[in-house]
């Protein structure tokens, strides 16, 4: 019993150490920031793009071809 016990604790202190070291892991990392190139261009165009849809007779075939 007295083995069983012993196995069990270090299982726990091992599993608690993992969880600390990955909890402050994501607590202290830092996020980059993701840059697309034109992102302001393609958001206009994408904007532009629906209104000329939304003004079409058939805008099933606007989607469609978005899409």
């Amino acid at each position: 019993m007295k083995f069983e016990s012993m196995i069990l604790g270090t299982l726990f202190v091992a599993c608690f150490g993992i969880c600390a070291l990955v909890m402050g892991a994501m607590l202290t990392a830092k996020s980059a920031t993701v840059q697309m190139t034109g992102a302001t261009l393609s958001a206009s165009s994408v904007a532009t793009t629906q209104a000329d849809c939304a003004q079409r007779i058939d805008a099933a075939r606007c989607t469609d071809n978005n899409g």
